[in-house]
């Protein structure tokens, strides 16, 4: 983090956040949770201040297709993404870590969080909506414990 002081007297912060959602496969929650937390971002002008990573220990080759459609419903579009591999200096350099329920991840200087959440997978996609709205309300509430609530969209 960079401070500077102002003429005003105003401290002025240059920090960049760095959240990261990760799985085993990051082809169905934690594509959810980087989607959602990228529409955070912009909704809420962060673009500046808060960098989204995501991957997973094992990736698939592919996103769930019904993942793809589930978002799609909401206007967020994951098609042609490709999971992807997580490193250990990745994790270690964010400032929060969400697991989706696979993993007993402890990083001694970042904050983690279990979310234990199904695998949407192999699931219809009701089931698979249900994941997603949770998904979006846990994003949302690591943006607002954060960055503050959401003042309006």
């Amino acid at each position: 983090m960079t401070t500077t002081d102002t003429a005003d007297d105003e401290t002025v912060t240059d920090e960049t956040t760095i959240l990261t959602f990760m799985c085993v496969r990051n082809a169905g929650r934690s594509q959810m949770a980087t989607a959602f937390a990228e529409r955070e971002r912009d909704r809420r002008g962060l673009d500046d201040r808060v960098e989204i990573r995501t991957g997973g220990t094992a990736p698939a080759d592919t996103v769930h297709e019904v993942v793809v459609e589930a978002l799609a419903e909401v206007g967020l579009d994951v098609n042609g993404r490709e999971p992807r591999a997580i490193s250990d200096e990745a994790l270690s350099e964010s400032d929060f870590v969400a697991t989706m329920g696979c993993s007993t991840l402890e990083l001694e200087t970042v904050e983690t969080d279990d979310w234990d959440l199904d695998d949407p997978g192999e699931r219809p996609i009701e089931a698979v909506r249900e994941i997603r709205d949770e998904v979006e309300r846990r994003v949302i509430a690591v943006f607002d414990e954060r960055f503050g609530g959401d003042d309006g969209e």
